[in-house]
């Protein structure tokens, strides 16, 4: 009884903490992406090739790569001009078709002008607008990083000038130019993320939604014959990796900045990739409870002794976007993760 209580009690602090912190309450609740790509009814209804195309929902990435294996390249071109919002963000599509596509995509666009002449390897403008950029070769290097956001990103706020590594596009530059030209990072900002601090960031409903596509945006690498990643997870993002895990094709799983992973321990998880947890001693996560309980809060903290994560150095980061830092123990251990070299 004296557990439940406590449970209980902490539950009512971290709803109270996560909808009443100063700037940064939400309101509403957002709407999670979902469905097909844009464009999808009309990729459906192309019989130009004599046969159906893949089933932008249904076929699987390795499905996805062997389609566009068997067209030459007129046949993928016409494919991209036609419909680029599908092939621009049909896990499995070639990596420079994907960016062609793209970019045709965000020249229909003008709120997203900004976007015009980057590797996008997805872009989606509908909504709050989705968008994955690559630093880096991502055909040719050796290694791989992926950076998955918490609150507050999507295509117009994932990059800003003012926050050098706060961002996701920030954090993903930081840790390619600390990692060097082998390592190719993508900023992904793939999911509907939560905004501000309030009962989306305290629900597992966007991560849900999110870990579905993180999963199969990782199997999309693999099956382009790219490095199995080690992915980064900040804040609410390592709640989508946590629930993603299992279904990833990574190589490393790190988290910081993290209210949990849905997970009582490491094991839980159900991966075979090295699982590391960062958190500074100024990160104001640390003001929020570490509990589940009808569908709040997201349990254990993975920098906990009884998580059994590798703990990441963070000690002169500072606050909860600072981990990306130059010059921090924890941007030149995250290089060491990336580049493989991390024990």
């Amino acid at each position: 009884m004296r557990r439940y209580t406590r449970t209980v009690v902490a539950a009512a602090l971290a709803v109270g903490i996560v909808t009443a912190t100063t700037g940064w309450a939400s309101g509403g609740a957002r709407q999670a992406a979902a469905g097909p790509p844009p464009g999808s009814s009309a990729w459906r209804a192309d019989t130009s090739l004599g046969r159906p195309l893949p089933d932008p929902v249904e076929a699987a990435p390795t499905e996805v790569a062997a389609f566009f294996r068997s067209l030459d390249g007129v046949q993928r071109q016409r494919l991209a001009r036609r419909h680029p919002g599908v092939v621009g963000n049909l896990d499995g599509t070639p990596v420079a078709l994907r960016y062609e596509a793209n970019a045709l995509s965000v020249s229909r666009d003008a709120r997203y002008a900004h976007l015009a002449g980057r590797r996008l390897l997805a872009f989606d403008p509908r909504g709050r607008g989705l968008v994955a950029e690559v630093f880096g070769d991502l055909e040719r290097s050796r290694h791989v990083a992926v950076v998955v956001p918490g609150s507050d990103m999507d295509a117009g706020s994932y990059d800003r000038a003012r926050s050098p590594h706060g961002t996701t596009a920030g954090m993903a530059r930081q840790l390619r130019a600390a990692a060097g030209r082998d390592t190719a990072v993508i900023a992904w900002v793939g999911y509907t993320t939560p905004v501000g601090v309030g009962l989306d960031a305290a629900t597992g409903g966007l991560a849900e939604a999110g870990a579905e596509r993180l999963a199969r945006f990782t199997g999309g690498l693999a099956a382009t014959g790219a490095a199995a990643p080690s992915v980064f997870c900040h804040s609410y993002g390592s709640v989508v990796c946590g629930l993603a895990a299992a279904g990833m094709k990574a190589k490393d799983l790190v988290v910081f900045g993290s209210p949990g992973m849905r997970a009582a321990n490491a094991g839980e998880l159900g991966t075979a990739a090295r699982v590391w947890a960062a958190k500074d001693p100024t990160d104001w996560i640390s003001k929020v409870p570490n509990v589940a309980f009808l569908g709040l809060g997201h349990g254990t903290d993975p920098t906990s002794e009884a998580f059994g994560a590798r703990r990441v150095p963070a000690g002169d980061a500072r606050g909860h976007d600072g981990y990306f830092a130059s010059g921090t123990s924890s941007l030149r251990a995250f290089a060491a993760i990336a580049r493989g070299e991390a024990v």
